[in-house]
C-alpha cells in the first residue's frame, strides 16, 4: 500500500483514511481514491454515486440514514472544515446508539468511511465548506430517515463554537431521537 494510512475507530466498521500527499513548490498531488488500495485496507465497496455539497458556517446536516437502500459512504472535505459524525444503528451491534466524530479539513485531507447501518451528519466549523462523498447505493427519494442531532440518548458532543448559530433544513428539525427510532425500526 503506502498511498493511504487507515485507522480503525472504537466503533467497528468505521475507518479514518489519510492519503499520502505529494507536494513541491508547484503545489500538491493526492490520489483521493484507488479501489485496489481501499480493498487491501478492508474497504471492498463498489461506489456508484458521488455527491458534493457546499454549506456555510453553522450548517448542521443530519443525522441521516437510508431505510430500504442503505449506503456505505466515503466522505471528505475539499474546502473548509467540518465535524463529521456517524451513529451506529446496526441491529445487534454491541455499540448500537454510540457515535464517533472526526474533524475533516482541507488541510488534513482525511476521509471518513461510514458503512451501511449508520446515521451520518456533519457540522460546518469554517466560514464555508465543500463536502464530497461517495455512495455505494443510488439516491432513492423518500428513503431517508433521521435522528435528532441533539438527542441526549446518543449524546453527540458537537463542537459548537461560541456565538455560532446553528442552521438546519426544515426536515432536520423534525426527526425523533433514538427511542423513536427503536419504536419504528426495532433493534
Amino acid at each position: 500500500m503506502g498511498k493511504i494510512t487507515v485507522e480503525t475507530c472504537a466503533i467497528e466498521g468505521l475507518k479514518v483514511i489519510t492519503p499520502t500527499v505529494f507536494g513541491d513548490a508547484r503545489g500538491y498531488f493526492v490520489e483521493t481514491y484507488n479501489y485496489n488500495d481501499y480493498k487491501e485496507a478492508g474497504i471492498d465497496v463498489e461506489f456508484v454515486q458521488d455527491n458534493q455539497s457546499a454549506s456555510k458556517k453553522g450548517v448542521l446536516r443530519g443525522l441521516h440514514f437510508q431505510i430500504r437502500y442503505p449506503q456505505d459512504k466515503l466522505v471528505r472535505v475539499i474546502k473548509g472544515e467540518v465535524f463529521d459524525v456517524a451513529v451506529d444503528l446496526r441491529k445487534g451491534s454491541s455499540t448500537f446508539g454510540q457515535w464517533h466524530g472526526e474533524l475533516l479539513t482541507e488541510q488534513n485531507m482525511k476521509q471518513f468511511y461510514v458503512p451501511k447501518g449508520f446515521a451520518h451528519g456533519f457540522l460546518v466549523l469554517s466560514e464555508y465548506a465543500e463536502f464530497c462523498y461517495k455512495c455505494s447505493e443510488f439516491y432513492h427519494p423518500g428513503d431517508e430517515g433521521g435522528l435528532m442531532y441533539n438527542d441526549p440518548e446518543i449524546g453527540v458532543k458537537w463542537p459548537i463554537l461560541e456565538g455560532m448559530e446553528l442552521i438546519f433544513s426544515e426536515r432536520d428539525t423534525k426527526w425523533g431521537g433514538l427511542s423513536a427510532y427503536l419504536e419504528q425500526y426495532g433493534r
